[in-house]
């Protein structure tokens, strides 16, 4: 019995172009070609193609099945290693469908770290805001986002906030200063309620100077420079604040 190209391709349910690829790569012998140049395949070469196919099915590359040689029959090792990154793609899938669930659920965007995603749909954010929280899932660890997500998910922007997210770049001194103001208090309040805020940047991957370094480039980049302003101005009014009380509980 001999099988045309054609014919050893269709019985192991494949191509023609497969079986000269097995040939061009050396995982298929050359058969014994007719007195008229055509190829002659036997039960042999069938079995071959159907064991290449086999382990592609299976998920092996073919240059791993050219690693394998004659212990390509029943590669244990490998099919045990093959198994346990199956099992580890599977959880990974898992997770990505666990993520997206959340996303459709939530309608949030994309380009927010799953532990911040839903906190859109609960805090009016800005773009500036949204494209900020995207920066603070690349560098904060996962002690940071918690606290971070915590905090957006419970905290209400008050109207100082929608103020803050409209105030030109050329404000002058006396709005700056008004708005500092009133931000200030909100300010206090987020700090007393959501203590771990103040180590926000503890358990981050490369550091708490690089987290702050990001930071700041981050906030220069994205609010103009009223904004930064009016941020600095309520940083040194709540400082002030706090020397204040200080000063306070040692007289008592």
């Amino acid at each position: 019995m001999a099988w045309s190209t054609r014919q050893i391709a269709e019985l192991a349910g494949t191509s023609v172009r497969a079986v000269r690829h097995y040939h061009e790569v050396g995982l298929l012998a050359e058969p014994e070609r007719r007195s008229n140049g055509y190829k002659q395949y036997g039960v042999a070469h069938l079995v071959r193609v159907l064991r290449i196919k086999r382990l592609t099915d299976l998920g092996f590359s073919l240059g791993q099945i050219a690693e394998l040689g004659d212990a390509d029959e029943h590669p244990e090792q490998e099919l045990r290693k093959l198994d346990t990154e199956l099992a580890e793609t599977i959880e990974r899938l898992e997770g990505v469908r666990a993520e997206l669930a959340e996303i459709l659920r939530e309608s949030t965007p994309t380009d927010l770290p799953a532990d911040l995603a839903p906190t859109r749909a609960r805090s009016e954010l800005s773009e500036a805001d949204r494209a900020f929280l995207v920066v603070a899932g690349r560098v904060l660890g996962p002690q940071g986002l918690k606290t971070y997500a915590e905090m957006l998910q419970t905290y209400e922007n008050g109207p100082e906030m929608k103020d803050f997210d409209d105030l030109p770049e050329d404000a002058d001194e006396a709005t700056r200063q008004a708005l500092a103001e009133r931000l200030a208090p909100a300010m206090r309040e987020i700090v007393v309620e959501y203590p771990a805020l103040a180590d926000l940047h503890a358990d981050a991957p490369r550091g708490a100077r690089h987290a702050q370094k990001t930071f700041g480039l981050a906030l220069r980049d994205l609010y103009n420079p009223a904004q930064l302003d009016v941020m600095i101005r309520t940083e040194k009014l709540n400082q002030a604040v706090a020397r204040d009380e200080n000063a306070a509980r040692k007289r008592s």
